[in-house]
Formats: structure tokens, C-alpha cells, sequence
């Protein structure tokens, strides 16, 4: 099999905004002036605003995205008399919900063919973790494989999943926001769930298993060991490559251990003139590689019983160029 060489950089995803950002609502709160009406609504309301995120990032696999849903539902709040919501943290997650899932449908009219799809954006942090906000978005053993998953499913599935499995929203709730009934709703997850547990590959919790697998994989790569990858892979691993649109559009697709053992070539190739560093892809081990600075790619791991079951890359160099690295900079400067 030809060498893939959009490959190896050892990528896997950023993002590109697609909407003007509302004014930060942390500003309002950095005020040396009295606290008003309005200032207070803003201070009650990022109170809320991680967990409102977490929720739009796991219903939208974007974090830009996510970002405009937490906006849109502060801009329905400051039009709204507060006075009259009795649960602010419900009546703020049912807001989020319905523009998660409005988007998610409009995104869904907009795409002509499955390979117009791309992988969800990645929450970077250090193998010693991350701010509380990055934790927030990857809590519950959020990674890439599961939100791989989640795009499969219908948004209304997606919906009823995550509010109800991930955040304990009631049917009744649910029911309101997909126009159904909480029967319905109940199915709607139910449908989500079997997907879910029938695709999602299993994964390694020990971090230092974990560590010592992609550490072989990396002697294996640098050094074109073609059989010391094939005894790292599972025989039906998966690797999925997002070129960005540059390159097409889509997600490339290689399946089984000799086929992804095959890159190896490529691997030598695009490694020996980067450095690559290890970091967590939302809460999983993964490597990120940079030159002169810049990143040129991210791999994202799931690994089972000490095999990798899959590979998540991203090629596409403008969301690369977006990748927030802060958090390795930080380490870099300690």
C-alpha cells in the first residue's frame, strides 16, 4: 500500500471559528465599578458557563461551536427577564440544547456526502492535566473515539444521550426540547446507547500501560520497524486521517494492522526532522509534532489490552495552525 503522506506529522485537530464571538463575559466581571443588575446576571451566569460548554462540546464536536451556543445562550438570557426562571442552571441547559440541536440539523442539510464529515476538535492538555475548564470537557472519559461515535448518531439521538447519560437531564426535559414525548425521548436514548456500546472500542485505563505502548510505537516509527508496529496494532485497528478541505475534504479511512504497519516509511519520513511531545487528547496519550515552533500534527491513541485499537490524525493544516498548545508552552517555561 502506498505511503499516506499527509499522514504523519502526527496530527489530529483544531478548529476554525465560523462565527463572530460576542464580547467575553469575563470582562464584566474584571469591572472596578458597582455590581448592577446586569453585571450580577453575568456573574450568575458564568457560574454556569463550563458546564453549559461541556455540554455543547460533546453535543457538537467543535469547540468554536460550542463556544457560539454558550454566547447565543447568554445573549437569550440578557433578553430575558431572570426574575421568572426558577432553575437558571435547567432553564440555561435547555437553552444550549435547543441551539446545539438546531445546529446539529442545519449542519446535517448542509453535507452532501458522508466525507464532507471531519474529526471532532481535540482538548489538549499535559500528562499532568489540565486547567479545570479542559478538565470539565473531557470529564466522563469524553475522548475522540466516543465523540467519533456521537456523529453517527441522528441530533435528536445525540441530544437525548448526551443531556440524559452524560448530565442526568430528566426525559421530561428532553421531551420539550425535541417536541416529543418523554416516551419518545426515553427511545431516542435508548437507540443512542446501543450505538454507542456496539462501536465504541474498549479502552486501556492504566496511563502507564498506556505510556509504555505508545512509547514502542514511537521507537517503531522513528526507527521503520515495520514488524515492531504490527505487534503494537490490534489486527483490526482503525486509523482515520482529516486532510481538511485542501486536500479534498474528509476523512481518509485505513483499516487492519498491515495496511497502518504499512505507513512506517512515512513515519521515519515525517518524524525525524520534528520533535514530537508527548500530551493528553482528551484525556487519552497522544503525541503532537512541531517545527520551528509550529504544530504539524497531533495522533490521538485508544488502546486495549496493551494494542492499539485506534489512531485519530488530522492533516488539515489550517486547523492545525489553531491548536491550542498554551498548556505545553506553560510546561515548557517551568
Amino acid at each position: 500500500m502506498p505511503a499516506v503522506p499527509e499522514l504523519l506529522p502526527f496530527l489530529i485537530i483544531g478548529h476554525v471559528s465560523r462565527f463572530p464571538y460576542v464580547k467575553d463575559l469575563r470582562s464584566l466581571l474584571t469591572k472596578d465599578v458597582p455590581v448592577d443588575a446586569d453585571d450580577f446576571l453575568a456573574g450568575r451566569f458564568e457560574e454556569h458557563r463550563a458546564r453549559l460548554k461541556a455540554v455543547a462540546y460533546r453535543m457538537l464536536g467543535s469547540l468554536s461551536e460550542a463556544e457560539d451556543a454558550v454566547q447565543e445562550a447568554w445573549l437569550k438570557l440578557s433578553r430575558t427577564d431572570s426574575d421568572e426562571i426558577d432553575n437558571l442552571a435547567g432553564w440555561l441547559t435547555t437553552v444550549v440544547g435547543r441551539v446545539c440541536l438546531d445546529m446539529l440539523r442545519a449542519r446535517a442539510t448542509r453535507r452532501e456526502a458522508p466525507l464532507e464529515q471531519h474529526l471532532p476538535d481535540p482538548v489538549i492538555s499535559r500528562e499532568d492535566g489540565g486547567d479545570p475548564e479542559q478538565q470539565a470537557l473531557i470529564a466522563d472519559a469524553v475522548g475522540l473515539a466516543l465523540l467519533v461515535v456521537l456523529e453517527s448518531l441522528s441530533p435528536a439521538e445525540r441530544l437525548a444521550f448526551v443531556l440524559h447519560d452524560m448530565f442526568g437531564v430528566p426525559f421530561e426535559q428532553i421531551a420539550m426540547i425535541v417536541d416529543r414525548s418523554p416516551d419518545a425521548a426515553k427511545k431516542l436514548a435508548s437507540r443512542a446507547r446501543q450505538r454507542v456500546r456496539g462501536t465504541l472500542p474498549p479502552s486501556e485505563p492504566d496511563p502507564g500501560r498506556q505510556r509504555q505502548v505508545v512509547d514502542a510505537f514511537m521507537t517503531a516509527s522513528r526507527g521503520g520497524d515495520f514488524q515492531a508496529l504490527l505487534a503494537l496494532l490490534d489486527p483490526d485497528v482503525v486509523m482515520r486521517i482529516d486532510t481538511g478541505a485542501a486536500a479534498g475534504g474528509g476523512i481518509r479511512t485505513i483499516r487492519g494492522a498491515t495496511a497502518v504497519a504499512g505507513q512506517a516509511a512515512s513515519y521515519q519520513r515525517h518524524t525525524a526532522a520534528r520533535k514530537v511531545e508527548p500530551v493528553l487528547v482528551n484525556g487519552s496519550l497522544g503525541l503532537v509534532s512541531t517545527e520551528n515552533g509550529e504544530p504539524r500534527g497531533l495522533l490521538s491513541f485508544t488502546i486495549a489490552d496493551g494494542k492499539i485499537v485506534a489512531l485519530y490524525i488530522l492533516a488539515d493544516p489550517e486547523r492545525l495552525a489553531r491548536l491550542d498548545l498554551t498548556a505545553l508552552s506553560d510546561v515548557d517555561s517551568e
